[in-house]
């Protein structure tokens, strides 16, 4: 082996520490609510704690990767002891400026004559990686949740010595289809409508799937027709807090003009039809404070809940399924629709 990239589990660390000694470059992408109540770990704080632990793992030689936008992730700088590479969505940061004025790497967002840009910033120098539009897998800059993946993936490359034709190469090259990244964002067509099959599962990853629906919506493909109706099949883990799933449903009702709730198959130590109603009264709490939800329904089971949001979808609409067994409702769209890449959501 001469590369292996691991991505550690917080439940991991938790039960047997990290399975390495060290790592030549550590990356922390950003600190969310998910998982709280499990294991002792009932704050950000202390999630952050744990998370840590994979910087802590980077010797003198190595490098840290770090969001700049996260305050907990960057507080992990401290713990450090190879060089940083950061990472910014934000126009301004007093921490990248900080930083890059001392000759250390960021990789930032700009503004120049390509549009919007993934670019290398060091001392006062700036050198652009990649238009954010010519990264297939932010859908033209749509999923901004894929521009700061993109971000860190470009720093932590470059961190690990790779070129930057090579990333440039990369980035262009890496889209969200079925075959490439199975349930991160996988688009088709069917019959005038879209169907978006991601895992999502909890209210963090809701406000960005959330967001990336309303842009996808505001610049529909062909016209204004995508405006019509955006359908949501949506569900939580059972082992998550009352709250965190009952927040699910409130987010997703902000975005979607109709809901269908179901169950994962493993109900985690909850009751049947348990975890589906906390959504479900996260949602009609939002939808009755003027949320965009207007239609509720809970079909417990994965395929049925998928189906039916199908069988009601009309050209222009936009279906978002939140997967749980993705191979299936896969095989599902694939009696009934063609796969369509990420370069033609952004044209």
């Amino acid at each position: 082996v001469d590369f292996a990239v691991f991505e550690v589990a917080r439940g991991g660390i938790l039960r047997e520490g990290l399975g390495y000694e060290r790592n030549d470059v550590g990356v922390v992408l950003n600190i969310g609510a998910d998982h709280l109540g499990l294991r002792g770990i009932d704050t950000l704080k202390q999630l952050a704690a744990v998370k840590q632990v994979v910087i802590e793992a980077v010797p003198r030689d190595g490098h840290g990767v770090l969001n700049a936008d996260d305050p907990l992730v960057a507080g992990m700088r401290r713990h450090c002891s190879g060089e940083l590479v950061y990472f910014s969505m934000r126009e301004a940061s007093e921490l990248v400026d900080a930083h890059t004025r001392r000759g250390g790497r960021a990789i930032v967002l700009e503004d120049g004559r390509l549009g919007e840009g993934i670019v290398l910033r060091q001392g006062r120098r700036s050198t652009l990686i990649a238009p954010t539009g010519a990264v297939p897998a932010t859908f033209g800059g749509r999923a901004r949740m894929n521009v700061a993946n993109a971000m860190a993936a470009a720093a932590a490359a470059l961190a690990a010595g790779a070129h930057l034709h090579d990333i440039r190469a990369g980035l262009r090259s890496f889209t969200t289809s079925y075959e490439v990244a199975p349930g991160r964002l996988n688009l088709f067509d069917v019959d005038g409508f879209r169907v978006v099959v991601d895992y999502c599962h909890n209210a963090a990853g809701m406000r960005m799937l959330g967001d990336f629906v309303d842009r996808l919506a505001a610049q529909p493909k062909g016209g204004d027709v995508m405006a019509r109706r955006r359908t949501g099949v949506i569900a939580s883990p059972g082992d998550r807090r009352d709250k965190d799933i009952r927040e699910l449903g409130e987010v997703a009702a902000r975005h979607f003009d109709a809901l269908i709730v179901r169950e994962d198959r493993n109900l985690r130590g909850r009751e049947p039809g348990e975890v589906a109603e906390l959504v479900a009264a996260g949602a009609r709490a939002s939808a009755g404070g003027g949320a965009r939800c207007r239609s509720l329904d809970v079909v417990l089971d994965e395929l049925e809940a998928s189906r039916l949001a199908l069988d009601r979808a009309n050209p222009g609409d936009l279906v978002v399924l939140c997967a749980d067994r993705v191979e299936s409702i896969v095989d599902e769209l694939q009696s009934r629709v063609r796969p369509s890449g990420p370069a033609d959501a952004g044209a």
